[in-house]
């Protein structure tokens, strides 16, 4: 997949606020401080267009960009970071959620893990959640240049088994590792979504 255009369209604070297009959308998700926007921006090119921050949990709606005029990246609001209140987080659950079992142009979720640990308890519920509801999903592993190619193969065994047997991309936003794969992926599931 070839990206030719992507830009910014809105940010959506509660269901209204939702795109009814009905193109489809790839959804990101994972933790606060998993690197989201960089890997978006990573995949897009583009330095700027999702909005990285040192201060995880900066995220509170849902981000849509549309990309070569026919479909969505959705950035979800990241889970876990433990400097917000639990009303503020139990907020951010209900809204991804909300999206993820309502929203019909979902064509895939791209749940992000960092290869560097172990998943979280909250990880290992997400992906519980996306295989229990047969969401259609791929595990992306991002900071992979932060470790060799010896601890990326055994990191990425782990977060699999870990994780249900689920498959695990090996990412990198600093050197492109793992995109050519990821973007396969999200092409296929978007031509799979517009055929339906």
């Amino acid at each position: 997949m070839k990206i030719t255009s992507a830009e910014f369209v809105r940010s959506a604070f509660d269901r209204s606020h939702w795109l009814e297009d009905g193109l489809p959308e790839v959804a990101f998700l994972g933790r606060s401080n998993v690197g989201k926007s960089s890997l978006i921006n990573s995949l897009l090119l583009r330095k700027g267009l999702a909005r990285t921050s040192n201060t995880p949990g900066r995220t509170q709606c849902i981000n849509f960009f549309l990309i070569n005029r026919s479909f969505y990246f959705v950035d979800l609001p990241g889970y876990g970071y433990a400097k917000v209140s639990k009303a503020m987080r139990a907020d951010w659950g209900k809204m991804a959620e909300d999206y993820l079992l309502r929203r019909r142009e979902l064509a895939l979720a791209v749940q992000l893990v960092d290869i560097r640990h172990e998943p979280t308890e909250l990880d290992k519920q997400l992906n519980d959640w996306l295989i229990y509801h047969e969401k259609p999903f791929i595990v992306v592993a991002t900071k992979s240049d932060k470790l060799s190619n010896n601890a990326i193969s055994r990191s990425a065994s782990a977060a699999s088994g870990a994780l249900g047997g689920s498959e695990v991309i090996a990412y990198s936003s600093q050197n492109g590792k793992g995109r050519d794969e990821v973007l396969t992926r999200i092409a296929a599931a978007v031509g799979a979504r517009e055929k339906i």
